[in-house]
């Protein structure tokens, strides 16, 4: 069985961060033959998704068994977007579920703390991010992985969006998920790419 999968990761972060490391580390030792993909995103919202879309598309072509998505933060709600347009499955980290209504407190000037790169978030972005959001998802596509500690997503709009999906929601913990390597054997079994 040939399996790939995509990490998506989220806003102002990169393939280096905590999280995408922790994965990339888990598949090495323990699943080598399932294909891990970690893409390099533009830091805008709407340039990160077309560059997804790509992605997505490029590994479909090559025609995987089985293709998967994990997506944290941002890289959650980009995951349902996907997993609706292709009938993925996907596992959401702590996802942002409406980004497109973040308003005028998410336009503005940031800097990627992982890449030092300069860039902006425009009305643009959020056009796009409002376009992107699914009328309806397919429940049983979803892992939602939600801790009550978030300090950046308030959890409850994940879990009320995601109701009908399989569920682990912790108390404490924070927005980059601690613990979160505890879960990847539970994450690989779900979906379906363990071989």
């Amino acid at each position: 069985m040939s399996a790939t999968v995509i990490y998506i990761h989220g806003f102002l972060s990169s393939p280096q961060s905590h999280k995408a490391q922790l994965v990339k580390h888990y598949f090495a030792q323990h699943h080598p033959s399932v294909r891990l993909c970690i893409p390099s995103m533009p830091n805008n919202p709407a340039g990160a998704f077309a560059k997804l879309e790509q992605v997505v598309e490029e590994e479909l072509a090559a025609a995987p068994d089985t293709l998967a998505l994990i997506g944290s933060s941002l890289g959650g709600f980009f995951s349902t977007v996907l997993a609706e347009r292709h009938q993925l499955k996907a596992v959401l980290v702590n996802p942002a579920v409406t980004p497109g209504e973040w308003g005028e407190q998410f336009i503005g000037e940031y800097d990627n703390p992982y890449t030092g790169e300069h860039f902006s978030v425009t009305e643009e972005d959020l056009a796009c991010l409002r376009r992107l959001t699914p009328a309806d998802i397919t429940p049983e596509h979803y892992w939602l992985m939600a801790q009550e500690g978030d300090e950046t997503l308030d959890y409850r709009l994940a879990v009320a969006a995601y109701h009908n999906c399989k569920q682990l929601v912790e108390p404490g913990g924070d927005h980059s998920f601690e613990n979160f390597e505890a879960h990847l054997p539970a994450i690989v079994e779900f979906l379906g790419v363990a071989g």
